[in-house]
C-alpha cells in the first residue's frame, strides 16, 4: 500500500506559516511576508495534487470502492477506556477531493491578494490570517473523527471572524465579523449537542467506525425514541444544524451578506471553496448514518436545502451590490448541494444525488472563486460595489469581461460547461425522488441564469457611464488569475 505519511505536512505547513507571519511579520518587508505565505500554499498545493494522484491512480482500489486510509493518527485525549479523541489524517475520495479544492483556490487567492492588497495597512497580518484559515479548513476535511472536525470547525469560525473584520477601523466590518461569529456559534452549539448524543449512543467519535454500514454503530440508539423520532435522527438533525450555520442556509443565513465587508479575496475564499461548503462536507462525511439510520433527518436536509436555494435566488434578483448578488448566489448553490444529498440513497444508482452534490461542490468552487476575483478586479477599476455605477466596462476590461462571462455561463448551467452537467445530475436525482423538489430546483436554475446575466449586462453593457478615472485592467497577479 502507498505510504501517505507525508500528508500530515498539508495542514501543518500553513500553521507554521501562520506562526511565522503572525510573530515575525512586522519585522519582514510586507512583500516578503506575502511571498512567504504564497510559497507555503504553493508547496501544500503540490503535495495535495500529488496525494490525489497517488490515491486515485496509484493506490489500491477496494472492490467496493476506494479505501479509507488513516495516514496519521495520535491519541490526544483519553476520556474513558473506549472513548478517546484523536488527531489525525483520514484519506478517502471526498477528503482528497477537498484537499485539492481548498489548496488550489487558496493558492489563487494568495497570488491575487499580492496585487489586490498591495499598499494596505496590515498586509502581513492579512497573509497570516489567510494561512490560519487554510490550516483550519485542511484540518477539518482530513479529520479522522467528529470531535477533531468540531475543533477545526470552531477554528474556521475564528479565522473567518478575523478575515471578515480585517478592516477593524471600519465599524461596518467590525459589526459584520461579530455577526458572523455570533450567528454561527448558535448553530455550532447544535452541532456540539449532536456530537454528544451521537457519541453517547455509539461509544465512538471515529468516522470509519461511525460510517461503516455494517458496523455496530448503525444499530445503536435506533430503538430509543423522543417526540416521535429516534435518538439517531435527533443527533443527525442537531449535527446538520451546525452545517446550516456554517453554510449560511436558512434560517442562519443572515451573516452572509454582511460578510462582504471583508476584502474581496476573503469573499472568494470564504464563499467559494472553503467555509460555506463545510456544511455540505459534514453531511457528506456522515452520509451513511443519515441514509441508513436517520432518513427523516435526510428529509430535513432536502427541504431546508430546497427552500434556501429558492429563497436566496429570489433575493439575489433584487440586489444591486455585486458582492451581495454573488453571496446570495452562493447560498442558493449550497442549497442545491444540500438538496442533492437529501434526495440521495446509499450506494449504487441510488447514490446519484451524493455524486451530483460532490460534483457540483467541486465545479462551484472554481467558477464562484472566478466570479468573486473578477468582481474584485471590477471594484478595483471603478472604486464602487454598486452595479448602478457601472456600464460599458467591456471596452475597458476585456480580459475581466471574458472571464466573468465564462463564469456566468457556467453557473447558469449552459452546455458544454461544467455547471450544466453537475446541475443536470442534481435535477435528475431530485426528479426520481420528489417531483415538488425537482420543480423548485428547476425554477431556481432559471432564476440563477436571470440574476447572473442581469449582473453581467449591467456591468459590461448597459448604459454608457462617465468615470472619474478611466478604468483599466488590474495588475498581472490579479488579471492572470
Amino acid at each position: 500500500m502507498t505510504n501517505f505519511g507525508y500528508t500530515i505536512l498539508i495542514p501543518l505547513l500553513p500553521f507554521l506559516m501562520f506562526l511565522l507571519l503572525g510573530l515575525a511579520g512586522n519585522k519582514l518587508k510586507a512583500r516578503l511576508s506575502g511571498l512567504l505565505g504564497t510559497a507555503g500554499l504553493a508547496v501544500i498545493t503540490i503535495l495535495s495534487d500529488f496525494t490525489a494522484y497517488q490515491y486515485f491512480f496509484s493506490g489500491e482500489k477496494a472492490e467496493a470502492g476506494y479505501q479509507k486510509i488513516i495516514a496519521f493518527n495520535t491519541v490526544w485525549l483519553n476520556l474513558s477506556e473506549k472513548l478517546h479523541i484523536d488527531l489525525g489524517v483520514l484519506l478517502d475520495p471526498i477528503s482528497v477531493m477537498m484537499l485539492v479544492v481548498i489548496t488550489t483556490v487558496s493558492l489563487m487567492v494568495h497570488i491575487y491578494s499580492l496585487g489586490y492588497m498591495k499598499g494596505e495597512k496590515g498586509f502581513e497580518r492579512f497573509f497570516a490570517f489567510l494561512s490560519l484559515f487554510s490550516f483550519s479548513m485542511l484540518g477539518l476535511v482530513v479529520a479522522t473523527n467528529i470531535f477533531q472536525m468540531y475543533i477545526f470547525w470552531e477554528l474556521v469560525g475564528v479565522s473567518s471572524f478575523l478575515l471578515i473584520g480585517f478592516y477593524y477601523t471600519k465599524p461596518s466590518a467590525v459589526r459584520a465579523s461579530k455577526k458572523a461569529f455570533i450567528v454561527t456559534r448558535f448553530a455550532d452549539f447544535g452541532f456540539l449537542i449532536g456530537i454528544l448524543i451521537l457519541s453517547f449512543n455509539t461509544k465512538t467519535f471515529d468516522f470509519i467506525t461511525l460510517t461503516d454500514p455494517n458496523g455496530a454503530a448503525m444499530t445503536q440508539g435506533g430503538g430509543i425514541a423522543f417526540m416521535g423520532l429516534s435518538v439517531m435522527t435527533w443527533s443527525m438533525i442537531f449535527v446538520y444544524m451546525g452545517g446550516v450555520g456554517k453554510s449560511a442556509m436558512f434560517p442562519f443565513h443572515i451573516w452572509l451578506p454582511d460578510a462582504m465587508e471583508g476584502p474581496t479575496p476573503v469573499s472568494a475564499l470564504i464563499h467559494a471553496a472553503t467555509m460555506v461548503v463545510a456544511g455540505v462536507y459534514l453531511v457528506a462525511r456522515m452520509f451513511p448514518i443519515y441514509a441508513i439510520t436517520a432518513p427523516a433527518a435526510l428529509q430535513v436536509v432536502a427541504y431546508v436545502g430546497a427552500f434556501s436555494s429558492l429563497f436566496a435566488a429570489v433575493i439575489a434578483c433584487t440586489q444591486t451590490d455585486i458582492k451581495r448578488v454573488l453571496a446570495y448566489s452562493t447560498m442558493s448553490q449550497i442549497g442545491y448541494m444540500m438538496l442533492a444529498l437529501g434526495v440521495s440513497g446509499y450506494g449504487g444508482h441510488d447514490g446519484l444525488g451524493f455524486m451530483a452534490s460532490m460534483f457540483h461542490l467541486f465545479t462551484h468552487a472554481f467558477f464562484k472563486a472566478l466570479l468573486f476575483l473578477a468582481a474584485g478586479a471590477i471594484i478595483h477599476a471603478v472604486h464602487s460595489n454598486d452595479m448602478t455605477d457601472m456600464g460599458g466596462l467591456r471596452k475597458y476590461l476585456p480580459i475581466t469581461h471574458a472571464t466573468f462571462l465564462i463564469a456566468c455561463l457556467t453557473i447558469a448551467g449552459i452546455p458544454p460547461l461544467s455547471g450544466f452537467f453537475s446541475k443536470d445530475e442534481i435535477l435528475a436525482a431530485a426528479f426520481h425522488h420528489n417531483k415538488i423538489l425537482f420543480a423548485v430546483e428547476y425554477a431556481v436554475a432559471g432564476l440563477t441564469a436571470f440574476y447572473m446575466f442581469r449582473l453581467y449586462f449591467s456591468i459590461f453593457w448597459g448604459k454608457e457611464t462617465q468615470y472619474h478615472h478611466t478604468p483599466h485592467e488590474s495588475p498581472p497577479s490579479m488579471t492572470i488569475l
